[in-house]
């Protein structure tokens, strides 16, 4: 096969439409036939919602899904993977005699949900979204009358996308290793090939003072109220000189048990964002100096503790996009322009960053027939649709049809390589990221 040509799929091809055209109609053909087993998939997961860690019962729907999936074994599932609740499910046909590396393309799902709001963010259908391009590209592949390309489809389950990181739980465990590309998709109010998720860092301050009564001897004691409160003032007058595109919001978890008792004890949690790692230190820098300010004034001690993880900003994969929006346009989904307001702005985090920056991969967002927002209680009615259903699986079809591209196309893949290269230069990660 010379450079830039596609590589054979299969014969017969109708007048006008390629073969690998023919191949991505029948995995969205597939799709549509297990559309019935996908929605029940995801409605299971929705009607129980679990928390970061604890997704057990979203654990054994999924890891039964393929299990179960016909014929029987055709999946090789690793149901406790690294995590307790994630897993690992695998299929490749048989290779051929030196046959080489295959290629390694990585679908994942995440599936905790918010507390007391439930599925507010939509991850039954991220769920859904990666458990149903892996079937439809294996659907595909199937359907050769000769050997198809080397390849393995290998489906990944992440929990803990709302506290904790568990995709970077799961790369620091060596389960991205190997991987060429990965895909998933976001449930949101527009269909854009990318948003520009952005690097988080949280914080836990905690103030230790000095207990007194607040009305005989007040002078006695060493108010960790007071702290906290000139901590929050501190960073509320920071907001005059932090860039647009910064972001810092925070809560007083812990203010005292009486109000006769000067508090000896305070606690705060705050998030702090900001387009790129480069510029997230320089953000953070600030916020402790304005938390040991306010323990300076009030003669308090402090504690400052980092989250567990930061979650990186996603990295944009420009050929990866175009692919994904080609597909996409094809089944009638219309893209927010790349000049819209929306691309321009801030959104939220997601540890789907540190996977960027570890191997190539997309996380388009998708319209679920609802204008409500995220993490709302108006969302999670809208994610356990089933008007939601047509736009899951609509986006689940592009995604396997952009993966084939991924596969049939090998100056594709070179180039998704090169953009994924380009950006960790960009970022200042290149020999950071092993």
């Amino acid at each position: 096969m010379r450079p830039g040509e596609e590589q054979p799929v299969v014969r017969g091809a109708c007048d006008g439409v390629s073969e690998l055209e023919l191949l991505k109609l029948r995995a969205a053909e597939r799709i549509e036939q297990a559309a019935e087993r996908l929605g029940t998939l995801s409605r299971a997961i929705w009607s129980e919602p679990e928390l970061a860690y604890q997704e057990h019962h979203a654990h054994g729907v999924l890891t039964r899904f393929f299990e179960d999936e016909p014929p029987a074994a055709s999946w090789t599932v690793q149901p406790h993977y690294q995590l307790p609740t994630a897993f690992r499910a695998e299929w490749e046909p048989p290779a051929a005699p030196a046959a080489p590396r295959p290629l390694h393309l990585g679908f994942l799902c995440e599936y905790d949900a918010l507390p007391g709001i439930g599925h507010a963010c939509g991850h039954n259908l991220i769920a859904e979204v990666g458990a149903a391009a892996a079937l439809g590209v294996k659907g595909a592949l199937e359907g050769l009358p000769g050997p198809p390309p080397p390849v393995k489809v290998i489906v990944l389950g992440t929990p803990a996308e709302e506290d904790g990181g568990g995709k970077i739980d799961l790369i620091e465990a060596g389960a991205f290793k190997n991987l060429d590309v990965v895909f998933m998709a976001h449930p949101s109010q527009e269909n854009a090939a990318y948003l520009p998720d952005v690097a988080e860092h949280d914080m836990t301050v905690k103030y230790y003072g000095k207990a007194s009564h607040a009305a005989a001897y007040p002078w006695e004691g060493v108010n960790a109220l007071d702290a906290a409160v000139l901590a929050y003032t501190n960073l509320s007058v920071l907001r005059q000189q932090m860039k647009p595109t910064w972001r810092a919001h925070g809560i007083i978890k812990n203010g005292g048990v009486k109000p006769n008792i000067i508090p000896s004890y305070s606690e705060l949690i705050y998030y702090f964002r900001a387009p790129s790692m480069r510029e997230l230190p320089v953000l953070t820098k600030k916020a402790e100096d304005c938390f040991r300010a306010a323990a300076l004034a009030t003669g308090c001690t402090v504690e400052i503790k980092g989250g567990a993880h930061d979650y990186y900003n996603v990295l944009p994969n420009k050929s990866l996009w175009k692919a994904y929006v080609e597909n996409g346009e094809k089944l009638g989904i219309e893209f927010i322009s790349e000049d819209d307001a929306v691309l321009n702005g801030s959104s939220g985090s997601t540890d789907f960053g540190n996977v960027s920056f570890v191997v190539p991969g997309i996380h388009p967002y998708f319209y679920i027939g609802s204008d409500a927002l995220n993490h709302t209680e108006q969302y999670t009615e809208a994610a356990g649709s089933q008007e939601a259903q047509f736009y899951t699986l609509r986006t689940a079809k592009a995604l396997a049809m952009t993966a084939l591209d991924v596969i049939f196309k090998p100056e594709l893949l070179e180039r998704i390589r090169e953009d994924f290269k380009l950006k960790l230069q960009e970022e200042e990660f290149l020999n950071r990221v092993k």
